[in-house]
């Protein structure tokens, strides 16, 4: 495919405007590690909502969706609708935790929380573990479909994909830290949007799709609509639907819905200017993550089952393309006039700079951090540790780069990566609400989950996928709560700090509020009602839900399931902001 010269200028601009964003803010990013890494603590809701939008908008996302609705229709996309119950505890619960352990890494919080060589190995481990070896694998998975995208729109070589699309985002990572990427996300996400829902208007009204009625009733896709899986179909009802919803949530940590906060998204509550602002960050994260953006990645994907029914047909249309059902999407974008191509390649770009440089700058907090300054160098400038830094974003964008040269499927990357987390959630959860929770329950759920991971890889049992998760998470959690009770608890003294800067609710506190008694220790008392904050996160979660099929009813010209669904999700809206007026949180 050729782009014409108006497509160039589109893309090319762009890659200017962002570059230019990244130099703006360089000085001021610079100035210490607070700035690079936290953007001074001073970011309003709406923007940093909006980043964690464009980060989760990565150009693997539509690749993805486009693999799950070509092999399991519509319904197949609850393995990861249902981290929005994540995210809505997230929104309700967390948020404010995290905004007022006012650390500058999440794991940071290890040494807040726990005590002893154990905190410290534990932080120091997973600096390395997240920020170098799970992050570079992410970041591996959207640089594939980079390759994918820039194979078939430009007929480019593997190594050449990642190296034109890595260049400016390394740029302007390393010079603009956190505040450069925050600016940049937002206009991101803004032509990330534009160019989906744009491709997607064009796509359906091709006259071999023929409008949005012929589509959805094509023999290819009728069978594909469902919101539900079938019923009747116990195997299909189980992978997509109950083991997602009754395990996969709370169970399994990945990057972006990590139970109880975690990651960029704790990064980015961290950045914010104060508790409301962190609570409402988060809730529009995840109202336009779930509810806004699937459908014009779903519309494209079931386009791409007229023209492609099969995987050979995709075949052999891009013979020199990695092949997978994920190829379906740039596939279908080849269709695309002059002017609009060049602006949805700009988005799809767009869309891998901004997670990519958000990943960058969260891994690289982690090694200038948590790894160099606590373990390798106490007495680091702040200027030293921007260095590092800079340096540490360098180093992980090429080792990404080499991953991605050998990976092949956007969807299998993405059961690899749940299966390594498998049993690790509820542990991300329960430290906060339960005392006896330790530094070697971390650890125990972290090495046997991975190692769970690794066997279940590599040996050959005849287990399905979800199988392997459910087991991987019974064994990995029982590991962990077994070692728990048989190991002492946290020092009392961390543990009282820890909660008097914290102040979290929960039964699961009240034997240290004796022990601390006992030994004349004061407590802060907490203001947050949890019946408030369940309530909530579940009518968030009601809300959420009922927007995404309302649109869908809408979209399948069911007005009146839409119309109800609306209704719903109106006085779901009303009742949060009726007890949102009811919380006491205090500006930190």
């Amino acid at each position: 495919m050729q782009l014409a010269t108006l497509d160039w200028i589109l893309i090319g601009s762009f890659f200017a405007i962002f570059l230019m964003i990244g130099i703006l803010v360089a000085k001021r990013s610079g100035k210490n590690t607070q700035e690079f890494f936290l953007s001074g603590r001073n970011m309003p809701w709406w923007l940093l909502g909006i980043s964690m939008v464009a980060t989760t908008f990565s150009a693997d996302t539509p690749n993805l969706v486009t693999d799950i609705v070509r092999q399991n229709g519509v319904s197949g996309n609850w393995v990861w609708w249902t981290f929005l119950i994540t995210g809505m505890l997230t929104v309700f619960v967390y948020a404010k935790l995290w905004r007022r352990s006012k650390v500058l890494t999440d794991l940071q919080f290890y040494e807040m929380r726990y005590s002893g060589k154990a905190a410290a190995f534990l932080r120091g481990f997973r600096a390395l573990y997240l920020g170098v070896f799970f992050n570079v694998t992410i970041m591996a998975s959207v640089c594939l479909a980079a390759i994918k995208i820039g194979g078939i729109l430009f007929s480019l070589e593997d190594w050449e994909c990642v190296l034109y699309a890595s260049l400016i985002t390394v740029a302007y990572s390393s010079f603009g830290g956190l505040r450069g990427v925050i600016f940049t996300d937002f206009l991101q996400f803004i032509v990330a949007m534009v160019g989906s829902v744009w491709a997607a208007y064009y796509i359906i009204n091709m006259p071999e799709i023929g409008g949005l009625d012929k589509l959805l009733t094509h023999e290819n896709v009728a069978d594909k609509l469902n919101f539900l899986p079938d019923f009747n179909d116990t195997n299909s009802l189980l992978v997509l639907l109950i083991i997602p919803i009754a395990v996969q949530w709370w169970s399994v940590w990945y990057p972006g819905a990590e139970p109880g906060g975690g990651g960029y998204i704790a990064q980015r509550m961290l950045s914010a200017k104060d508790e409301k602002n962190a609570i409402g960050a988060t809730l529009l994260f995840n109202v336009a993550h779930y509810a806004l953006r699937p459908w014009p990645w779903i519309l494209i994907a079931l386009a791409s089952l007229v023209l492609y029914p099969n995987l050979a047909d995709i075949g052999n249309e891009f013979p020199n393309a990695v092949l997978g059902h994920d190829l379906g999407y740039p596939a279908m974008l080849t269709n695309l006039p002059s002017g609009l191509l060049g602006l949805v390649v700009a988005s799809l770009i767009a869309a891998f700079m901004s997670t990519i440089s958000t990943h960058l700058n969260w891994g690289s907090s982690y090694i200038s951090l948590d790894f160099y300054k606590r373990f390798v160098k106490p007495t680091a400038s702040e200027k030293e540790l921007v260095g590092v830094g800079r340096i540490s974003t360098v180093v992980l964008m090429a080792l990404s780069a080499l991953l991605a040269l050998a990976l092949s499927s956007a969807l299998s990357t993405f059961a690899i990566l749940l299966q390594i987390g498998a049993g690790t959630g509820l542990i991300f959860i329960l430290r906060w609400f339960w005392w006896r929770v330790n530094a070697y329950s971390e650890i125990t759920g972290m090495l046997v989950s991975f190692v769970m991971a690794l066997f279940f890889e590599f040996t050959e049992f005849g287990l399905e996928d979800y199988e392997k998760l459910v087991l991987g998470v019974a064994i990995t959690t029982i590991a962990w709560i077994v070692v728990t009770l048989v190991t002492r608890p946290t020092n009392t003294k961390t543990l009282a700090s820890f909660y008097n800067a914290v102040t979290p609710y929960g039964n699961g506190w009240k034997p240290f509020k004796k022990i601390a008694s006992q030994q004349n220790i004061p407590l802060q008392q907490t203001n947050d009602v949890f019946t408030i904050d369940l309530a909530s996160m579940l009518l968030g979660i009601v809300f959420v839900y009922t927007s995404l099929f309302a649109t869908g009813y809408l979209i399948y010209g069911n007005m009146t399931g839409a119309a109800i669904l609306i209704a719903i999700a109106a006085v779901s809206a009303f009742t949060i902001f009726s007890l949102w007026k009811k919380r006491k949180t205090s500006k930190i």
